[in-house]
């Protein structure tokens, strides 16, 4: 799962976009205009990312969101169920979080509107959970099938291992998620076997895994 991981680059570029949000601004005749609270910004953050491909880090966002004090639990609940919603979406390779997400939400906030959306999506996030598990643990299933099953668990770190174990290399979407959760890194210094990735932008990037070489 992605709740152990901390995205430094994510939060500064949070953390910068709400020291910079005035708490309000006077209009051309005068009036207050109310500046978006912080709920508003986060969830606001969080699209933005999920729009420009970088789902890990949006989940992370989301993260952040739920730890804080100020929101009221309705805005809680809807967190969670967001979170529940990204963590099982196809570059959110977090099925098992997915499935605990949307039980936080159902046992915690059982008379919300999220609630009721969360008891609809649990199906599905626990038939995905299901079906990997299958795969992980059927012995005619490939190191490459197992890793994938791993990684859309959210068992990221159990998944790189069996990775490199068995010199697997993923897609590009794996490995783009691999970089934006924070596992690879582009740095010249690392050592180890480099992963050739092109970013949503077309960048082109050689990653290493960021704990080889330091």
């Amino acid at each position: 799962m992605l709740r152990p991981l901390l995205f430094a680059a994510a939060s500064a570029f949070v953390l910068s976009a709400c020291a910079s949000a005035p708490a309000s601004s006077g209009s051309s005749d005068g009036a207050q205009i109310q500046a978006p609270s912080p709920y508003a910004l986060a969830i606001k953050t969080a699209d933005e990312l999920v729009a420009a491909g970088n789902t890990p880090t949006a989940i992370q966002r989301l993260m952040q969101l739920v730890g804080d004090t100020g929101i009221t639990p309705a805005e809680r609940g809807e967190t969670l169920f967001k979170l529940g919603k990204l963590s099982a979406s196809p570059t959110g390779y977090d099925s098992e979080g997915a499935v605990e997400y949307f039980n936080e939400v159902l046992a915690g906030y059982p008379n919300t509107a999220a609630a009721k959306q969360a008891a609809a999506a649990l199906p599905g996030a626990e038939a995905a959970v299901a079906a990997h598990l299958a795969t992980f643990g059927s012995i005619n299933s490939t190191q490459s099938q197992k890793f994938f099953a791993l990684f859309n668990l959210g068992r990221h770190q159990e998944a790189i291992d069996v990775m490199v174990a068995n010199d697997i290399v993923p897609g590009n979407e794996e490995l783009l998620a691999m970089f934006q959760i924070g596992y690879l890194c582009d740095d010249s210094n690392l050592t180890g076997r480099a992963y050739s990735v092109t970013d949503r932008d077309g960048t082109s990037r050689n990653l290493r895994f960021c704990d080889f070489g330091k």
